[in-house]
């Protein structure tokens, strides 16, 4: 088998991204999410994993703001984050999580915010503890965060894109 490839996803791979979400979440919600973050201009990040021009894994991230008074804190938010069927469970969704991470820490990103199983994100660092301070429509368990650096926030409203209030 070829080796993946990890790359930013292009324009041409849109179709493919969408084909690949509608079969990873039984159901085109997060392909609508993703075409809608694109089109508002909301995409910090978006990667595809590919061989041969096949792909099978995607991870994006939106911008995200935490709002405390009249500050704006920019950070992101991991959603969604999909393999196809076939190919999961061989580290797929680990290598893009782990590519995106050091590709936002390079770019001065220093929060991200995700909404998901906290065992299986944990292990990306991401805590509740560190996410239990923000004011959100999704406070719960599953809110969690990464902090890359100390001058992120630990408190204020979170603000995510409009997109999401499609869901």
């Amino acid at each position: 088998m070829n080796a993946m490839n990890i790359r930013t996803e292009t324009v041409a791979d849109r179709d493919a991204v969408h084909t690949l979400l509608c079969t990873a979440f039984d159901g085109d919600g997060e392909a609508r999410l993703v075409q809608s973050l694109h089109a508002d201009g909301d995409v910090v990040l978006s990667l595809v994993a590919e061989t041969e021009g096949v792909v099978y894994g995607h991870v994006l991230f939106s911008r995200l703001n935490v709002v405390s008074g009249d500050t704006y804190f920019p950070a992101v938010a991991l959603a969604p984050l999909a393999v196809s069927p076939a190919r999961q469970r061989q580290g797929v969704a680990a290598q893009l999580v782990e590519e995106a991470h050091q590709r936002l820490i390079a770019s001065g990103e220093t929060l991200s915010v995700v909404l998901g199983d906290p065992a299986y994100y944990g292990r990306f660092g991401y805590r509740h503890g560190d996410a239990e301070s923000f004011e959100s429509d999704y406070q719960c368990e599953a809110l969690q965060a990464l902090r890359w650096d100390d001058v992120a926030p630990r408190m204020g409203k979170l603000v995510y894109a409009p997109a999401f209030g499609g869901l």
